[in-house]
């Protein structure tokens, strides 16, 4: 019986990542910034539409330096609804979350709730742009700018994406992105920061770097998240295949569609209007369809299908916060968490296996 992942890596031609990577065996320049990082960095700048990026040696990393370049203290209002990574990168900072419910469409930040959060403690808002769904960063940013905060966005889920033709990294104060190897776009492991204001670039590559801006003066307590340069081959390489992963993942989501979307008692993901998507994830969430959620789950594992509860469960609920935080507060996000499957997606994921696991589905009704 033929095994389906939830996800699969998009990786170059074999011969296109050894032809990349064959003149570091004549340079020896394997870190610190290399030729290879400095090519990737201008052709991501290019891709995305954005003055500055500063990539970093994974998206967590990415997203822990981008609160810390802001000096922030006191509270950040985010969702519960979000990777680990989101949470963790805020607590590790020395900031407190405070978490904002989902709306039940899109399933990002909840913006009707967002001023109800704030206190004189809050520093900054950071929004997680959900399975490549776009938050509400018009009305996000309105609150932001009247009660003078910073937003950062968690845009691990939306590269590429866009809204109103302006690219997604181009909003707030800074956006991080995820390039893991199960991303739409990967550097193995690998993430950056998107920003504007030309005088983060000067923290963010310090603080990525032991805090050091030459190698006598280290004005900042920074951490080492510099990516090498086979990352940066293999995202030299997977950027210029981009537009076809994400156009083939396309007709694989258009496949699911047309297989579930009016099957009662099942949310299908929808695309969101003004907004170019990227076709990261296929959630489906199951409501009083038949079978549970955790059923169907069961049902294609037996099947040699492996889907996801992402996410599940809340960041509030982690064990790890035991007892900081009341996942009640959320029920949206906690409704959804309890319901929500990411079905298999990747641009190799045939048309017939996307019908056998439709079919599985479609019978635990």
């Amino acid at each position: 019986m033929k095994s389906i992942q939830v996800t699969k890596s998009s990786m170059p031609y074999y011969e296109d990542y050894v032809n990349e990577i064959k003149e570091l065996w004549e340079n020896r320049w394997l870190t610190n910034m290399g030729i290879k990082h400095q090519r990737l960095e201008a052709e991501l700048k290019n891709y995305l539409d954005i003055s500055g990026l500063t990539l970093f040696v994974n998206g967590h990393i990415a997203l822990e330096t981008a609160l810390q370049s802001f000096n922030l203290e006191g509270e950040v209002i985010t969702t519960p609804f979000t990777f680990a990574s989101t949470t963790q990168a805020i607590v590790r900072n020395g900031l407190t979350p405070v978490f904002c419910d989902v709306n039940p469409k899109d399933y990002t930040m909840d913006t009707m709730k967002i001023e109800e959060l704030i206190t004189e403690r809050t520093a900054a808002i950071l929004p997680v742009h959900v399975y490549g769904n776009l938050c509400n960063m018009e009305a996000i940013e309105k609150i932001a700018e009247k009660h003078n905060l910073k937003v950062i966005y968690d845009a691990a889920h939306a590269f590429g994406c866009k809204y109103k033709g302006r690219g997604v990294g181009t909003f707030g104060d800074a956006s991080m992105f995820s390039f893991h190897a199960t991303k739409v776009f990967n550097t193995i492991e690998g993430g950056a920061v998107t920003y504007r204001d030309p005088e983060l670039k000067v923290r963010l590559e310090a603080l990525k770097n032991f805090g050091m801006s030459s190698p006598e003066e280290v004005p900042y307590i920074g951490g080492n998240g510099k990516m090498n340069e086979f990352q940066a081959a293999m995202g030299l390489c997977n950027l210029r295949y981009i537009d076809g992963e994400i156009e083939r993942r396309k007709k694989v989501v258009q496949r699911y569609q047309q297989n579930l979307m009016d099957l009662e008692g099942l949310d299908v993901w929808k695309e969101q209007r003004e907004v170019k998507h990227n076709y990261a994830y296929f959630p489906v969430v199951f409501r009083n369809y038949g079978k549970s959620r955790d059923q169907v789950l069961g049902e294609l594992k037996r099947e040699g299908i492996f889907a996801r509860k992402y996410f599940y469960p809340l960041t509030s609920e982690f064990s790890s916060y035991h007892d900081r935080f009341e996942p009640g507060d959320t029920p949206v996000a906690g409704d959804v968490a309890g319901s929500v499957l990411c079905l298999p997606l990747y641009g190799d994921l045939s048309l017939e296996d996307v019908d056998r696991i439709c079919q599985i589905i479609k019978n635990q009704r």
